[in-house]
């Protein structure tokens, strides 16, 4: 197992995407903490394994710390943390404040800051691993989720300079995800024919599944990735077809 006994924490890890991530480390042999502020509906298992669940409000400066040091006592070190927690409503840039564009902003770049600076002395003593969990949001337009895109392309930028300043200890590498189906898709897609013509859009014919995203988390977490730092690993199927293509009256394929 790529990381047996290795301790991963997950932060938002309850459902979704970090549902996936923490799912993917049980199977590559990790000791998996996830944290959110409500727990998951039922325990998270895989492989005959069970992650911890621990409450945990990341904007809580305190709290986080406390959390970090709780864990790493717990179980005597700390291998890997994944920030996964974020997300935002649709919300287009004149409809809200700057208050609230700004706890977009908190929860999606100051939020994994918060986190990796609590777990970072931990994690240098076992030299592991941050996987940031970004978005192809923060290298394109984002309208309805601007606030949302510049957090991420401040977190992919972020990771780079942590990833400087903490070598060798520590490695620190983005995941750029692009979409991905989960339970809450239906808010961003639309129902069963949105989210299938979304995905016709996608170079590969389908949205990501949690686990695409998980295994993509775990390589970066493993040894097969110890001369990888300061990456952006793109996870989106190819991104996205470019509209010219299609509107262009010239060159059309048959």
């Amino acid at each position: 197992m790529e990381l047996d006994g290795r301790v991963a924490v997950v932060t938002g890890g309850t459902r979704g995407v970090g549902a996936g991530i923490a799912r993917a480390f049980l199977r590559a042999g990790a000791r998996v903490v996830v944290c959110a502020r409500r727990p998951p509906d039922a325990p998270l298992e895989e492989a005959g394994r069970q992650a911890e669940f621990r409450p945990l409000d990341l904007r809580d400066e305190r709290a986080v710390r406390d959390f970090f040091a709780g864990v790493a006592e717990a179980y005597g070190r700390l291998d890997v943390l994944v920030n996964n927690a974020g997300g935002t409503p649709y919300r287009l840039l004149g409809e809200g404040d700057a208050e609230r564009h700004a706890r977009v902003l908190g929860l999606n770049l100051i939020a994994p800051l918060t986190a990796t600076l609590a777990a970072h002395p931990h994690l240098r003593a076992a030299r592991g691993s941050v996987v940031m969990i970004g978005s192809v949001s923060g290298a394109r337009p984002s309208p309805g989720t601007a606030a949302y895109g510049a957090a991420k392309a401040g977190l992919e930028n972020l990771a780079r300079s942590m990833a400087v300043e903490w070598a060798p200890e520590v490695r620190v590498n983005t995941l750029v995800l692009g979409m991905v189906r989960t339970e809450l898709s239906s808010l961003h897609y639309g129902d069963e024919d949105g989210v299938a013509a979304v995905a016709r859009t996608v170079p590969l014919g389908r949205l990501a599944e949690p686990a695409d995203v998980g295994e993509a988390a775990v390589f970066l977490a493993s040894d097969r990735a110890a001369y990888v730092s300061g990456a952006s690993l793109l996870v989106h199927g190819g991104g996205e077809r470019p509209a010219f293509l299609d509107a262009a009256t010239v060159n059309k394929q048959g």
